[in-house]
């Protein structure tokens, strides 16, 4: 009689070896690789970045104390009296409202272009698309100095070419100042906001609008149901960089002081920093740069939680 041979139920069959096994690295080995690639940008993200933000907060902390009339001057801790300063400084308030109203009225409308100028850049209704991708991205080629005193030239009724305009309007009086800053920021970023958003439009794949076109869509269409909502990530992304920006405009109101008398140094946020460096007291001035980037973070998150709200990516 021939006995079965009995299996062990438990015990699995491995395949026969083809060749020689593989060896794949570990975790820790990726993980220095990572850091070998990451460790340069955090070492100058820590150096540049995080330790400026970090001294601003400490010196935030401490108070300028003389012992006499004519004693040395003395940096000791003051915990959050240079806050208290702050908070109660009614110029430095009313320059961030002016810069919120100067960015409520001035981001719509400079990325209402970008994104204009961007569809008909991608709507192939002109030809030279390079030549003029270039021509509308040129202006923030110029250092926003320049580009505030020759426009400053321009608003200016003694030296304007532009004196039928300027001799009628007073371009560089307090009711109409905001608004001239407002349009040469405006000329300056319009090209940067458009390169991000046509950047978004080239990442469509054209199937979709092949298939809208079969659909019976026209070219206004295309663009309203399917371009805008498509690219309105980068929309989203460019308008949060304009908040930022706006908060921290600097370079064009300080050279419209030379313009117009309009132009005070608490003008906008960054310039009451600005003066306040240099008297010196850098004590204080960290105290509103905190204040300031606190302020930006909370109109930054608030606009980024009312678009997620609106179901916006």
């Amino acid at each position: 009689m021939t006995q079965l041979a009995t299996t062990d139920p438990t015990r699995t069959e491995q395949p026969p070896p083809t060749g020689p096994a593989i060896r794949r690295p570990g975790r820790h080995r990726y993980a220095r690789a990572v850091a070998v690639f990451v460790a340069p940008f955090g070492i100058l993200f820590a150096l540049f970045y995080l330790a400026p933000i970090g001294y601003s907060i400490v010196q935030s902390l401490y108070v300028v104390k003389r012992t006499g009339t004519y004693g040395p001057a003395q940096e000791v801790f003051g915990g959050l009296a240079q806050y208290r300063l702050v908070f109660s400084d009614g110029p430095f308030w009313t320059s961030v409202a002016r810069m919120v109203a100067f960015g409520a009225v001035q981001v719509p409308i400079m990325l209402g272009l970008a994104l204009a100028l961007a569809l008909l850049l991608d709507s192939g209704l002109i030809t030279g698309r390079r030549f003029f991708r270039l021509a509308f991205f040129v202006p923030y080629a110029v250092p926003g100095v320049v580009a505030a005193i020759m426009w400053g030239f321009l608003y200016s009724p003694q030296l304007s070419p532009l004196k039928p305009i300027t001799s009628t309007v007073d371009l560089l009086s307090a009711d109409t100042v905001l608004w001239s800053i407002a349009n040469v920021v405006t000329w300056v970023y319009v090209g940067y906001n458009m390169l991000i958003i046509y950047s978004a439009l080239m990442s469509i794949p054209t199937e979709m609008y092949e298939a809208a076109r079969l659909d019976g869509a026209g070219r206004m269409r295309i663009a309203w149901s399917i371009k805008i909502p498509l690219v309105m990530p980068a929309i989203v992304l460019t308008t949060v960089f304009s908040i930022i920006g706006t908060l921290q405009l600097l370079s064009e109101p300080q050279v419209f002081r030379s313009f117009s008398s309009a132009v005070s140094s608490t003008y906008t946020p960054n310039m009451t920093v600005f003066s306040l460096s240099a008297i010196p007291n850098f004590n204080l001035a960290a105290a509103f740069s905190v204040v300031l980037a606190l302020t930006t973070f909370v109109l930054s998150f608030a606009f980024l939680k009312a678009t997620q709200r609106r179901g916006m990516p």
